[in-house]
């Protein structure tokens, strides 16, 4: 950054003799495979999502029946929750029930994750989806919870909010192209069967709450300011408290 403006940093130092110049050349050389813009968070979760799929496929009926041992132990289902297994509010975020359930979530996380892990780093991503994930589950948990519940919609959902905030930010105008986007999702969620339309919803209000609380509630730029000691805590609270009402609504439910 400069008194004008952002400058190029190939051409920051134009005009400005330095001594040090080749220093930096080996420097650059010798880490030129590092690309911290690379969102290998985003390649990362489709690995493992793919991953946890084969598994399940393989322990299952076929490649669009997946089961076994692991898809029990790990989808969400309310009284399981109730009983205990708190690890279902996340790890069902890793389930998907055929191809095109897992293809389309996967296409929605490289074509939606991607752009916001490069605007706002690979960290905050991380903790966007994953608390977008918890959120998802609670909401899930809200509207269904005695129904056996997979996919990562909750986690896109929340990406979904994430970049309804970016563009806010970025705009000023809320009603853009992520609002579209949210709108179309919901009209789907809405008329097809088959869909946790809770953990959806549920989803979009954790990532839109994950957004707010990394900016500091508006008061920092999501991408270029820090979210602090308060933003980080407001983050685990957004993921605490989805935990907290999952609990309470599977209360008695074991």
């Amino acid at each position: 950054m400069t008194p004008v403006g952002p400058r190029c940093p190939d051409h920051a130092t134009q005009g400005r003799p330095s001594v040090r110049a080749p220093v930096r050349q080996r420097a650059s050389r010798r880490f030129a495979y590092i690309r911290t813009d690379q969102p290998f968070v985003s390649y990362g979760l489709i690995g493992v999502n793919v991953l946890v799929y084969l598994i399940t496929v393989a322990q299952g009926a076929g490649i669009n029946s997946p089961g076994g041992k692991l898809f029990d132990k790990w989808e969400l289902y309310g009284p399981f929750v109730a009983n205990g297994d708190w690890w279902r509010l996340i790890t069902a975020a890793f389930l998907h029930a055929n191809v095109l359930h897992i293809g389309l979530n996967m296409l929605a996380v490289g074509w939606l994750g991607v752009p916001v892990e490069r605007f706002i780093g690979h960290l905050r991503y991380l903790g966007l989806y994953l608390v977008s994930g918890l959120a998802g589950s609670a909401g899930a948990l809200i509207a269904t919870p005695t129904s056996p519940t997979v996919g990562a919609s909750g986690a896109i959902f929340g990406i979904l909010g994430a970049l309804l905030i970016i563009e806010y930010q970025q705009t000023g105008n809320i009603a853009g192209q992520a609002f579209t986007l949210i709108v179309i999702n919901l009209a789907f969620s809405f008329t097809v069967n088959g869909i946790s339309v809770g953990g959806h919803i549920g989803g979009l209000i954790g990532g839109i709450a994950a957004m707010l609380a990394m900016s500091r509630f508006g008061r920092a730029h999501v991408a270029y300011g820090r979210p602090g000691l308060l933003g980080v805590a407001a983050l685990v609270g957004v993921g605490i408290l989805s935990v907290l009402v999952s609990y309470w609504k599977v209360r008695g439910y074991a």
